[in-house]
């Protein structure tokens, strides 16, 4: 005969047994009081499962055996987890014994896993890879994506553990600056993303690059022709006109050299005396700060130098030959050379700073016909030799310092006024 124990609460009587379980309801659970034995009151549910009545709580628990040993496991305490949670729980500790498995073991993982997931945030993470990289950056592309970072993605997705971030959560963030009509700035946060991620992968703290998923998602950016300068008539009269600039000096001489080094402005702004060697009349611009990420080297005609030498007269003793006028630690302004030509009456519709490198390219190909190849070079552009291996900086140097002189020469008489030939396709 199957043995009962009747045992009575202050709710009333609740049927056990040494046999078959009697399952707890709701109202048992709510009602139910710590009778004031030292030990607690446990009244069990079945599978192992127990409800744990003391003077300081409710708790729900389960004892199982694994590896030959009495276990108990934690699931949670009541009225936080119900006992409809409590038992979905246990099914879920059961199941896993049955693939041989310790549930105290897999909570345990999963609890270090959330602490983990509460470390390796988004913000976290990219501040790391931000750190690790710098040295890839110029520092003016470090303040950028530091900017965007900070403005764009952490507000969105900085306190969210990267590994539980999808491709939606990263389109959500950068469809907000693709709205606002910066499409190409939505299209490089999106790169800086896939970046984190990929930098994540490495280190173990996320599965994949979910940016991946996103192409096509965000809208084409439009080509972008940089306005300039090509008709050699005009090109006399800009030059006329900066070398007259009453500006800042640092913005008269870097419109003096913008248009005789053609180098990008981020480039130019971010030149460094430790880069620069008058004497050899040469200017090392190290891979970091390219676009093509390969060191770089300029030839520096006389006028260059000269140019060169007045400035070290002024700046020196400093890190930058163009320190902001605002602080000596970080150097000139994007925006600087653009604003002295708006000054000069040159809108963005008919020349910009990216624009010399333009006006260069077409002049020194289709008037003074200097080889194609030595100009790509010139201009850092991706150029390749027969086995298809990129051409060092010092490839075909002593043609491109002689090329450079040309071009300062040219550049000259332009500036005075002297008669100068016509673009070929010019009627």
């Amino acid at each position: 005969m199957l043995a009962i124990l009747l045992v009575r609460t202050d709710c009333g009587e609740r049927a056990t047994n040494t046999g078959d379980v009697v399952a707890l309801t709701d109202t048992f659970v709510k009602q139910v009081k710590h009778s004031g034995a030292s030990a607690g009151d446990k009244y069990s549910d079945g599978g192992g499962m127990y409800l744990l009545v003391t003077q300081s709580g409710k708790y729900w628990r389960l004892n199982y055996r694994f590896g030959g040993k009495q276990k108990t496991l934690a699931l949670g305490v009541y009225n936080a987890v119900t006992l409809a949670k409590a038992r979905k729980r246990r099914d879920e500790a059961r199941e896993l014994l049955a693939e041989g498995a310790d549930p105290a073991e897999a909570k345990r993982n999963d609890r270090i896993a959330q602490a983990n997931a509460a470390l390796h945030t988004f913000k976290a993470v990219a501040r790391q890879w931000l750190a690790k990289t710098a040295a890839e950056r110029a520092a003016t592309t470090q303040q950028k994506v530091t900017a965007w970072l900070e403005h764009d993605l952490f507000p969105a997705l900085g306190a969210r553990s990267i590994s539980t971030i999808g491709p939606r959560d990263v389109l959500t963030a950068v469809q907000v600056i693709e709205a606002r009509g910066a499409v190409d700035s939505a299209h490089r946060v999106k790169q800086i993303c896939g970046q984190v991620f990929r930098f994540a992968v490495a280190c173990g703290l996320a599965e994949r690059d979910v940016t991946a998923d996103l192409k096509g998602a965000l809208s084409v950016v439009p080509k972008r022709h940089f306005a300039t300068i090509t008709e050699p008539q005009k090109v006399g009269e800009l030059l006329r006109a900066m070398y007259s600039y009453s500006g800042h000096p640092y913005a008269v001489a870097a419109l003096k050299l913008a248009p005789m080094l053609f180098v990008r402005p981020g480039e130019l702004r971010s030149a460094e005396w430790a880069e620069i060697n008058l004497d050899e009349a040469e200017w090392r611009i190290p891979g970091s700060k390219m676009k093509m990420k390969l060191d770089h080297m300029v030839p520096l005609s006389t006028q260059a130098v000269a140019v060169l030498r007045a400035m070290h007269v002024l700046t020196g003793t400093g890190k930058y030959v163009f320190p902001s006028i605002r602080s000596t630690d970080r150097c000139m302004s994007e925006n600087t050379i653009n604003a002295a030509l708006r000054a000069m009456g040159y809108g963005p519709d008919v020349m910009t700073g990216h624009g010399f490198r333009a006006m260069a390219r077409t002049i020194l190909d289709e008037v003074l016909e200097e080889r194609v190849d030595l100009i790509e070079h010139q201009l850092a552009h991706m150029v390749k030799d027969v086995n298809g291996r990129a051409y060092n900086r010092t490839t075909h140097l002593p043609a491109r310092r002689a090329m450079m002189q040309r071009w300062a020469d040219y550049l000259d008489k332009l500036r005075v006024g002297a008669d100068v030939l016509p673009l070929k396709n010019t009627a």
